[in-house]
């Protein structure tokens, strides 16, 4: 089963935003990056996220602007977290429990990475599809084995 520290393998930086930056600033950055959330972090540490859905249940619903908020009023402060050991099914389980779409991961007390739903969903399909591809090569006969067992043509001496 895949881990964490696998799917972090080529993935970009993380991407943080400061508590008292403004929430449409946050908003930029998950938009240019083309991500649904983004860390929130003060000197390293990690205080909180923000993501899309913080942002449509406790800003826009609750009349908030996005210009004049600070991302901290709508951050999620505690944070579910995982390590860089857990696996795939883990993860999953937890999110599903939790009910988030992205982990940060850490290691060491230190911010590694973050692993969303869609890079566990991708995680899956790849080890599905290693795993058919695994059971079509045990089904499938090698190139020798198919010339022993092809008929042979004596009439024109071809198998």
């Amino acid at each position: 089963m895949r881990t964490v520290r696998q799917m972090l393998t080529g993935k970009p930086d993380v991407f943080s935003v400061r508590p008292d930056e403004t929430v449409y600033h946050a908003l930029q950055t998950m938009a240019e990056r083309n991500i649904g959330a983004v860390l929130v972090m003060s000197g390293g540490e990690l205080d909180g996220i923000l993501s899309e859905r913080d942002y449509a249940r406790k800003g826009i619903l609750q009349g908030h602007s996005s210009k004049d908020t600070p991302v901290s009023e709508l951050m999620t402060a505690r944070v579910i977290s995982v390590d860089p050991g857990a696996t795939v099914d883990q993860c999953m389980a937890l999110m599903t429990d939790k009910r988030v779409r992205h982990l940060p991961v850490i290691e060491d007390g230190r911010v590694v990475g973050v692993i969303s739903i869609g890079d566990l969903a991708q995680a899956g399909e790849q080890s599905r599809a290693g795993d058919e591809c695994e059971r079509a090569q045990q089904r499938l006969p090698i190139a020798d084995d198919i010339e022993e067992q092809a008929p042979h043509d004596a009439e024109n001496g071809r198998r």
